[in-house]
Formats: C-alpha cells, sequence, structure tokens
C-alpha cells in the first residue's frame, strides 16, 4: 500500500493519541467526513488501524506494520543511520545485508560506493544496489513473503552461510530492555543469526522506535554485536548494559 501524505499525517496522529473518531479527523484536516473515511478505511484494509463504531484505534502491538508504513516512519532518522553504515563499508566489500526498513537505506546509501558484492534477502535494497553496474548483488532462491519485499527461511539462511562476509548490516523487530533482540517470528530471528553468523564485522541499524516495540520472539543479544547505530540515545537500563567497550554504540 503506497500511503497519500494525508494517510501519513493520519498514522501519525494516531502514533500519539492511540484512537480518534472520524468527526476529529475530519476536522482536524478540514475536510469531509466521507474523506477521511475513506482514509481510515484503507488503513484498516491495510492492518494499520482497527475500526470501532465512528472512530478507529491503531493496530495491536503484538503484529508487526505494513511495510509501506514503516517505511516512512521516522525516515530522517533512518537515512542518517544508513549513511553512518555506509561509511564503515569500504569500497570492493562483500556485505551481508538483512530485512526491513533501514537496511534499505542503508542500500541507497551505498549505491554510488565500488564493487561491492552484496548478498542480500531484502529485495528493495537488491534493485537499488543493482541500479550501479560496479555493484555485484545476489539474491536467493525461494517464496517472496508478500506484501513485504523479502525472501526468507532455509534457503536464504543457508546462502547467508556460504559466505564469510567483511560485514553484515541487519535490523531488528525490537530491543527488550536486556537487550535481548526480538522479532515477529521465527524466521525473521533465523535470518538475521544466519546473516551475523556469517559475518566478520557485524552492524545492527535500529531507530529509536525499536526501542518500543517488545515482539516476542527471541534471536540474540545487543552485546553481540560489533557497532549498534541509531538515531537517538539508549533507554538507562540499556545504557547500563552497554557501558563497556562492546558493543560501539553510534548514535547520529
Amino acid at each position: 500500500m503506497d500511503l497519500s501524505e494525508r494517510q501519513t499525517r493520519i498514522v501519525a496522529l494516531f502514533r500519539q493519541h492511540g484512537e480518534m473518531s472520524v468527526d476529529a479527523l475530519a476536522e482536524h484536516f478540514s475536510v469531509a467526513t466521507q474523506t477521511i473515511r475513506r482514509d481510515v478505511n484503507a488503513l484498516c484494509d491495510a492492518n494499520v488501524l482497527r475500526r470501532y463504531h465512528g472512530g478507529a484505534r491503531l493496530m495491536t502491538p503484538g503484529a508487526n506494520q505494513p511495510y509501506e508504513v514503516r517505511r516512512v516512519r521516522n525516515l530522517e532518522g533512518k537515512l542518517r543511520i544508513g549513511h553512518a553504515a555506509a561509511e564503515r563499508i569500504p569500497d570492493g566489500a562483500t556485505v551481508l545485508l538483512g530485512i526491513g526498513t533501514t537496511p534499505e537505506q542503508v542500500a541507497v546509501a551505498l549505491v554510488h560506493r565500488k564493487r561491492l558484492c552484496v548478498i542480500t534477502n531484502n529485495l528493495r535494497a537488491a534493485l537499488v544496489l543493482a541500479s550501479n553496474p560496479e555493484h555485484r548483488v545476489i539474491v536467493p532462491g525461494g517464496e517472496l513473503r508478500s506484501p513485504n519485499p523479502e525472501i526468507l527461511g532455509d534457503e536464504a539462511d543457508r546462502l547467508f552461510r556460504a559466505y564469510r562476509a567483511d560485514v553484515g548490516v541487519y535490523s531488528v523487530g525490537g530491543i527488550d530492555d536486556d537487550g535481548t533482540l526480538l522479532d515477529y517470528d521465527r524466521q525473521e530471528a533465523a535470518s538475521r543469526e544466519a546473516l551475523r553468523d556469517a559475518s566478520r564485522y557485524r552492524i545492527l541499524v535500529a531507530d529509536a522506535y525499536k526501542f518500543t516495540r517488545k515482539p516476542s520472539v527471541r534471536g540474540g543479544q545487543l552485546v553481540e554485536q560489533d557497532l549498534v547505530i541509531t538515531d537517538a540515545p539508549l533507554p538507562d537500563p540499556l545504557s547500563q548494559r552497554t557501558s563497556g567497550d562492546s558493543p560501539e554504540i553510534l548514535v547520529v
């Protein structure tokens, strides 16, 4: 789903208030209730909002939001993270790149670099990097996990494990207060662990929103990374647990 500018702003309002009535939204945007109702219906159909009589509420936190919604959320922060990660990757490197909207921004920042070999199950990232003919881009076989532009499963994990990459870059569904990395299903966690294990230098990219999301599948610890790049200081419980040399925390 491609969001209109008003729908993106509607999502931002629901993130502030949790739930709102159609009448309140129509008044806020100075449009007819029928216009707002069409936007709300579209967001409900995309599982961003859930309807109730006269309004809607933000979807429950136990499920991840659609890719296109996550893609525009905190885009400026993700752009900064992407550029910071790209600065750590030299020309000619072999890179394993994971799924998600923040790794996609890493790919955007890498597109004008030279002679990269990138192995990724993130199809958006693959298409971005393939626009530079100097890069070699390798993607796994398997089933596309529609509507997300990604391939997960045993074939993708085996592809990652077939390499010994210079750098691995990946994100996560959420980070718990004790530093446990969390995801929304076991395939996501398995993919990240396969990528991390096959990389000499491991970069976790996570915007500040990841510290507020608590999905249920465990998959590693924050301290197991070499570098964590984020766009806001770590919450106090995590900051206390990462006060040593590992991992390096870069706030951009």
